[in-house]
């Protein structure tokens, strides 16, 4: 029987990892020249490396592991259902047991009409079957043009190539030829760096009415959907003003237009409700799933959507799928984590215990001389970094210098928080205590000071001009 061991010497590993590895949003040729970290075990919210360090993961890995580390129920869930059936697809007339149960269980806990499940892979497979299904919904009911979908800039919907195409990602929009013909991007509603003198109710609404604006300009007979965040993750925990959703929501009903509800972050509990767009206020005719599906332990994704669009959709064949939809053995580790977030009340710890405290200690981080604005929704929080509070000022340094200096003092002191750009994010695994939140800022504070310390070093506490 073959095992995967960590008998190897840290530096061997990373030579190994160097020689045949390639790692994605990474320059390959730095990372073989600095060494990675080589994670062997986890457990709760730390990790464990190859030197023995422990590190507090405030990021839950990538936003996805919600119950946190080493549940030996999900292990058992999947040697189970791989020892009575380790695969089957869910093509030519064919189902299982675990795609079955989880199409249910998400219908029974998702909101409103939301009651039918396309499995994927993951949030970029999804994202993809959503453009598959918002244009076949349309050309069924004989408007094949209205096949345009809006997205956001600095949103991120994946990394496919239509994923990324729906994203806002300038630097992915880069390579690769993308994005795909009929998707339209609209401002996001990032107050704090481009709400200028408007009062952020006032920002939020002429951010919103940029849809109404392209749904004119595009023709209305054209745009299918508005694809969103319900706070954008990646593009640095952005949350919008009060005043954004309700008039997204008034537009999207007024022109007819699919509201697409991106909930790979979002999703199971993240904020505090089971899904963002209850936390919202919104009603989405498709919500996007993934990560917190399973916390991260199997790879599982996938699209609930309304009654109306699986009706039109169930009378045609649509010629779309992946191999691993729906496969047996993630179908059954991600009912194993959704029942452990709900008979364990995960969601209702967060609402009512973990968000609340870690909100009062995450608002207070605007003391610090590095930090402007702090924002935070249930589990997902951002910081901004400025020189200089009042103005909102960039720094004068090329973006993402400041915060890069930041994200390496966090992980010197073992603290996994990430930058994007100049801000600053958390997405703790939902699990975490006041205690664990106090640990979790004590690593912050002491970061955020050496930070300080090398930026004014360095010369670098300079607002641009």
């Amino acid at each position: 029987m073959s095992t995967i061991t960590n008998h190897m010497p840290t530096a061997e590993l990373q030579a190994l990892d160097a020689a045949h590895h390639m790692h994605p949003f990474s320059t390959n040729a730095d990372l073989s020249k600095d060494g990675v970290r080589v994670i062997t075990r986890a457990k709760g919210i730390y990790l464990s490396d190859s030197e023995g360090e422990q590190i507090l993961d405030a990021m839950a890995g990538l936003w996805c592991v919600n119950i946190g580390y080493g549940r030996d129920e999900l292990a058992d869930a999947a040697a189970r259902q791989m020892r009575e059936l380790p695969y089957y697809n869910t093509f030519f007339k064919t189902t299982h047991v675990p795609a079955i149960a989880l199409a249910n269980k998400l219908a029974e806990l998702a909101p409103d009409d939301l009651n039918h499940v396309f499995f994927a892979g993951s949030g970029s497979e999804a994202n993809d079957t959503n453009i598959r299904l918002v244009r076949t919904y349309w050309a069924e009911k004989g408007q094949p043009d209205k096949n345009i979908i809006i997205s956001r800039h600095n949103a991120y919907h994946g990394s496919s190539v239509g994923s990324a195409s729906l994203g806002g990602m300038a630097g992915m929009h880069a390579q690769g030829g993308i994005p795909i013909p009929n998707v339209h991007h609209i401002n996001q509603p990032n107050w704090w760096a481009e709400g200028g003198d408007m009062a952020p109710e006032e920002f939020g609404l002429a951010r919103a009415r940029e849809l109404e604006e392209a749904i004119l300009e595009l023709g209305e007979n054209r745009v299918a959907a508005f694809i969103a965040e319900p706070v954008q993750g990646a593009g640095g925990v952005i949350v919008a003003p009060e005043t954004y959703w309700p008039e997204i929501q008034r537009i999207c009903d007024k022109y007819e237009i699919l509201l697409i509800a991106d909930e790979v972050i979002c999703g199971f509990g993240r904020t505090g409700s089971w899904f963002g767009s209850q936390t919202m206020g919104i009603r989405p005719h498709i919500m996007t799933i993934a990560k917190g599906l399973s916390s991260g332990y199997a790879p599982i994704g996938g699209s609930i959507v309304n009654d109306d669009i699986a009706k039109v959709i169930g009378d045609t064949e649509f010629n779309h799928g992946y191999t691993y939809s729906g496969h047996p053995v993630a179908a059954a580790v991600a009912l194993e984590n959704l029942r452990i977030l709900e008979e364990e009340r995960i969601v209702d710890h967060v609402r009512d215990v973990a968000a609340p405290y870690l909100k009062k200690k995450w608002e207070a981080l605007t003391s610090h001389p590095l930090v402007g604005e702090a924002k935070i929704v249930g589990m997902m929080g951002s910081i901004a970094l400025t020189p200089d509070k009042s103005s909102r000022a960039k720094f004068a340094s090329e973006a993402g210098t400041i915060g890069l200096i930041c994200r390496e003092r966090c992980f010197a002191n073992n603290l996994i928080m990430r930058h994007v750009g100049d801000r600053m994010i958390i997405s703790p695994p939902l699990i975490v205590t006041p205690a664990d939140i106090d640990e979790m800022f004590l690593r912050i504070h002491k970061s955020l000071d050496e930070a300080h310390a090398e930026i004014t070093k360095q010369g670098l506490m300079r607002a641009a001009n």
